[in-house]
């Protein structure tokens, strides 16, 4: 099976994926899911991903300081004390200094990432460069077909799709400012995030249990790039999405609810565990990604199992929570 890289942003490295456990994933989606479906389906479960999730975090390890290492975390962006992460499961749930080592664009026009993931991007316009039909999702099964205002409201606009691997960090931030209008929850699998699973299985990602978050940008405070639908999609090993906006630190974590305003930048959400994805989706015309985004995307040269995949080049970008991905578009008058 060809290697899968991405690019670096900060260094413009090309750097090789270690994927984690990608040959059971290869057997998985293409000799179980081919073979025997039932079982397929039974492993693609909600009990399944909770008993693996159980399995590979929640054992107790002997040496803390291997165990951060071989999950390459930054000891200095801990705000609580190493010795406290004794299992893979706090090392997956723990909490960084994100004012200081995750600085915030202080341009009320900036739309940050909402996650430390590796990151692609997309349009549903047929005129647009970045057209990338039914690739990673289905529009409609995505945001949810009973959706009509929704549905119509993002309808040619554009999107990111966020993949978060093991080693993250996994809260999920909030990447911009504005009021919420709508959360709510769409059942489903809990398939695999590793590109392999991605490229051989027809849109998983509207095929897994996620949260749509719809936030309305054009208000006051708010960073003015019209409605932003974050989804937020569990995969394999993840037992849940844990709504937790703070608007100081960690602090007083609350559930995230219709008429609040959330602060760009802030805790959202916690994933337990394993992998996962953050979806974007923005109004038609109203955001315009970052230059380096889009040309790392295109570039030749490094292998993606995406671009093999889908037939065109579609590099990830590596960076960091609440980093500049796209400014907003003026409004035409």
């Amino acid at each position: 099976m060809m290697q899968h890289q991405y690019i670096e942003r900060y260094s413009g490295r090309v750097v090789t994926e270690q994927l984690l456990a990608d040959r059971m994933v290869r057997l998985l989606y293409h000799g179980v899911r081919e073979n025997n479906t039932r079982f397929f389906k039974l492993l693609t479960s909600s009990w399944s991903s909770h008993i693996l999730g159980m399995v590979n975090f929640d054992r107790p390890v002997l040496s803390r300081r291997n165990l951060l290492a071989r999950y390459g975390v930054d000891r200095s962006e801990l705000r609580d004390p190493p010795d406290q992460l004794d299992t893979p499961r706090k090392i997956f749930e723990r909490k960084i200094r994100y004012e200081t080592c995750r600085p915030l664009p202080q341009e009320a026009d900036a739309v940050v990432s909402p996650a430390d993931a590796r990151v692609v991007i997309g349009s549903f316009r047929e005129t647009s460069l970045l057209f990338l039909k039914e690739k990673f999702f289905s529009y409609e099964e995505l945001l949810g077909s009973d959706k009509a205002d929704w549905l119509r409201a993002f309808e040619g606009g554009d999107f990111a799709v966020f993949r978060l691997t093991p080693d993250k960090y996994h809260y999920n931030h909030v990447p911009v400012a504005g009021q919420v209008l709508d959360i709510y929850t769409i059942d489903g699998d809990y398939h695999s995030c590793n590109p392999s699973a991605v490229v051989s299985m027809a849109t998983p990602y509207s095929k897994n249990r996620r949260v749509v978050t719809i936030i309305d940008t054009d208000v006051p405070r708010g960073t003015a790039v019209g409605l932003v639908a974050m989804v937020e999609v569990v995969a394999l090993m993840i037992g849940d999405i844990v709504q937790a906006y703070s608007s100081h630190g960690y602090e007083s974590p609350s559930l995230v609810e219709s008429g609040m305003f959330l602060e760009k930048g802030q805790p959202k959400s916690l994933y337990r565990p394993g992998s996962s994805t953050d979806i974007l989706i923005f109004q038609k015309e109203r955001i315009s990604f970052s230059d380096d985004i889009l040309g790392n995307m295109r570039r030749s040269g490094v292998s993606s199992r995406f671009s093999h995949g889908f037939g065109r080049p579609l590099v990830e970008t590596d960076l960091m929570v609440r980093s500049l991905i796209a400014r907003a578009v003026p409004v035409k008058k």
